[in-house]
C-alpha cells in the first residue's frame, strides 16, 4: 500500500473512532434522557399526539360515497366537508383512484396514525444510523486474529452482536406503519363491503386503538435499545477501545 493511501486508510479508521465514540458518550445518552425520556412522559399531559383521549376522535368510520366525477353542466362537484378535531374542515376526497375502483365507496385513513408513525420511523432510522457507526468503531479496535488470551475480544464481539440485534429491533420496528396499513386496509374492504355488519366498525375502532397504545410502546423499545446498549458499553469501555 503506498504512503497516500495508507495516511487516507488511517484518517478514515480514527475519524470512525471519533463518530463512534461521541455517539456512545453524547448522543445515546442525549437520546435516551433528553428527548426519548422526554417524550414518553409527556405522553401522559393532554395536548400531547399520543394521549389517550384521542384513541376516540381520530378514527372515521364512515363509509364515504365516491366522489362524482363531474356534474351533468360539467362543473367539479363541490367535495364533501367533514369536521376535523381542531374545528377545521377537511375534504373527504383522497388521491385513491375510485373511478376504477371494483367497490368505489371510501374508508379515510387515520391521518393521527401516520403521523405517529412517522415519528417512530424518523427515530428508529436514526438509531439503526447510530448502531453502525458504533459497530464500525468497535470491529475497528479489534486485534488481529491470533492464539492466547482474548477475552478482551469477546467482549467486543459480545457488544456488536447486542448492537446488531439492536439493529434488527430498528428495522423491524420501523416496518410498524406497512403493518398497521395492510390490516388496517383489510378491515376497510370489509366495511366498505358490508357497511351493515357493526362488527367490521367496532374491528376498525379497536384496530386504531391497538396502534395507538403500540406507538407509545414502540418509543418505550426504542428507549429502552439505548438505554442497554449505553450501559453495555460504558461497563466495558476498557476493553472495548482496546
Amino acid at each position: 500500500m503506498d504512503k497516500e493511501l495508507a495516511k487516507r486508510l488511517e484518517d478514515f479508521q480514527k475519524q470512525a473512532a471519533a463518530i463512534g465514540e461521541e455517539a456512545v458518550f453524547k448522543t445515546f445518552p442525549t437520546k435516551l434522557v433528553r428527548e426519548l425520556q422526554k417524550l414518553i412522559q409527556s405522553t401522559s399531559v393532554p395536548g400531547s399526539p399520543y394521549h389517550r383521549d384521542l384513541t376516540t376522535t381520530t378514527t372515521d368510520t364512515t363509509v364515504y360515497p365516491p366522489p362524482a366525477l363531474l356534474h351533468t353542466n360539467g362543473e367539479q362537484p363541490q367535495l364533501k366537508k367533514r369536521k376535523m378535531d381542531d374545528g377545521s374542515l377537511a375534504s373527504a376526497e383522497l388521491a385513491n383512484d375510485t373511478q376504477h375502483a371494483r367497490i368505489p365507496s371510501l374508508v379515510l385513513a387515520n391521518k393521527h396514525m401516520t403521523t405517529l408513525h412517522e415519528t417512530l420511523k424518523r427515530e428508529c432510522e436514526e438509531l439503526a444510523i447510530l448502531t453502525d457507526q458504533v459497530k464500525l468503531w468497535i470491529s475497528l479496535t479489534m486485534p488481529k486474529i491470533e492464539g492466547g488470551d482474548n477475552f478482551g475480544v469477546q467482549i467486543q464481539e459480545e457488544v456488536v452482536a447486542e448492537l446488531l440485534r439492536a439493529q434488527d429491533s430498528a428495522f423491524n420496528l420501523r416496518d410498524a406503519a406497512r403493518n398497521d396499513y395492510l390490516a388496517r386496509a383489510k378491515i376497510c374492504s370489509k366495511l366498505i363491503k358490508y357497511p351493515n355488519i357493526e362488527d367490521y366498525t367496532m374491528a376498525l375502532k379497536e384496530h386504531d386503538d391497538n396502534q395507538f397504545y403500540l406507538a407509545r410502546q414502540h418509543l418505550i423499545d426504542v428507549r429502552n435499545i439505548y438505554a442497554v446498549l449505553t450501559d453495555l458499553i460504558h461497563k466495558n469501555i476498557a476493553k472495548v477501545r482496546n
